[in-house]
């Protein structure tokens, strides 16, 4: 069998963690901030993780993760 090919896209925006989850960063949080208050701000920093559903997709895209 060929090596697979790693979605490079997806390799820059998930990181595995240690029990198995697949951690993202949460989206709106690069432009129009002035409309946004400080505590949604604050939370947008935070990690995230993606959902169960969607967390196979992501594994099959990134074979060597």
């Amino acid at each position: 069998m060929p090596k697979m090919k790693t979605c490079k896209g997806a390799a820059k925006r998930f990181k595995l963690t240690g029990t198995g989850k697949v951690k993202r960063a949460k989206a709106y949080k690069s432009h129009i901030l002035t409309k946004k208050t400080r505590k949604t701000k604050r939370n947008l920093r935070k990690t995230a993780y993606v959902s169960p559903a969607q967390e196979k997709t992501i594994k099959k895209i990134l074979p060597y993760l």
